[in-house]
């Protein structure tokens, strides 16, 4: 879950934060690492005033991927991580290419370097690379790539929870493996760790954070099954509701065979109280004479 890369001249440290959930206390952790980790700050929020130049060179804020009603997933890493930024990166695009959602349209990537010294063709690159391997047209507009100064970036890292170091003696970035889940009003959703996202996950965390937008009936129903765990970052089933679920569908099926049963006996009863009453007898009279 831990990545250097190899970069040169002065890197400031990540935030000096506490113990994380996905990290032991400070202490307890290896030398070299005892900022690197995740710190969940679910329901915060994040400062959507803060600055960065995009893939094309433009000023931007973050204000601006927010407010459309599309929940967003950022990406906190560096353009010239060689291993585990890229595996990431291609794991997530991997999961996304699996949903029906929409790149642009039901939701936003934000990748963002917590690399002060990184350009902006460092960004258009991995951008390039990233689209490519995505392969759904028009789509560009929903995935931004930004770089920034180290305030910002310090700002936004702290804000969500994000632990990385810099190891001045090997010039190597440490940090954790990881993406995070923004509502629409840039607050803190959710969590899911590794290289690799489930897509039933990550679906399921697109809805929540959503705040409900997106999704069907079907996201809704796996949504009252399936809560967010934070301590493993995944969905988990909840039995209590399962259950209530079930029993709920069993009512169903026996009201439903008990109407269908009622009519069926209905309809039979009606059936021979019109064949064997007087009249039929005297109808059969008038035929015979």
């Amino acid at each position: 879950m831990l990545s250097a890369a190899s970069l040169s001249a002065q890197v400031p440290r990540g935030p000096i934060m506490g113990g994380g959930i996905m990290s032991p206390p400070a202490n307890q952790r290896p030398p070299g690492l005892e900022f690197v980790g995740i710190e969940q700050h679910l329901n915060a929020e994040v400062p959507a005033n803060l600055e960065f130049t995009d893939e094309l060179g433009n000023p931007v804020k973050l204000a601006g991927y927010f407010g459309h009603g599309r929940p967003v997933i950022l990406n906190l890493g560096y353009y010239q991580c060689p291993m585990l930024c890229s595996e990431l990166l291609q794991g997530l695009v991997g999961s996304m290419k699996a949903l029906t959602f929409e790149l642009g349209k039901d939701f936003d990537v934000v990748t963002v370097s917590f690399d002060p010294r990184e350009t902006t063709e460092m960004a258009a690159a991995k951008k390039r690379d990233m689209m490519k391997r995505y392969g759904r047209p028009n789509t560009e507009q929903g995935w931004h790539f930004l770089t920034g100064k180290a305030d910002q970036i310090n700002a936004l890292t702290q804000a969500v929870g994000f632990q990385f170091q810099f190891d001045p003696k090997t010039d190597q970035y440490a940090h954790a493996a990881a993406i995070v889940m923004l509502t629409p009003d840039h607050h803190v959703s959710g969590y899911f760790y590794g290289v690799e996202f489930s897509p039933k996950d990550l679906r399921l965390g697109l809805v929540q954070a959503s705040q409900n937008k997106i999704g069907n009936i079907g996201d809704q129903v796996l949504l009252y099954c399936y809560h967010y765990d934070p301590r493993t970052g995944k969905y988990g089933a909840v039995i209590s509701n399962i259950l209530k679920l079930a029993g709920l569908a069993t009512m169903l099926i026996l009201g439903t065979f008990m109407f269908v049963m009622f009519r069926a006996d209905r309809r039979s009863h009606d059936s021979s109280g019109h064949g064997s009453g007087p009249g039929a007898a005297d109808g059969d009279l008038r035929r015979v004479t």
